[in-house]
């Protein structure tokens, strides 16, 4: 392992409303929205007439894995 750190990432993080986030990502010039849609949405009961959706997490977690 190396004896110093590397890299950094600096990420903030915001919670808007219910499951919406607001993420500032490096490099991003503007923020990036996290939320829940579909399936997603029906298991933690979230109606998607009252939550815009967006993608979740861990949509982006198996779009960096997959890559």
């Amino acid at each position: 392992m190396p004896e110093s750190i590397v890299y950094r990432s600096r990420v903030r993080i915001e919670r808007i409303k219910g499951p919406l986030r607001r993420a500032y990502l490096p490099v991003d010039s503007g923020p990036t929205f996290f939320g829940v849609h579909s399936e997603i949405a029906e298991h933690y009961g979230v109606d998607l007439d009252i939550h815009e959706p967006h993608a979740a997490t861990l949509d982006y977690l198996v779009a960096a894995t997959a890559g």
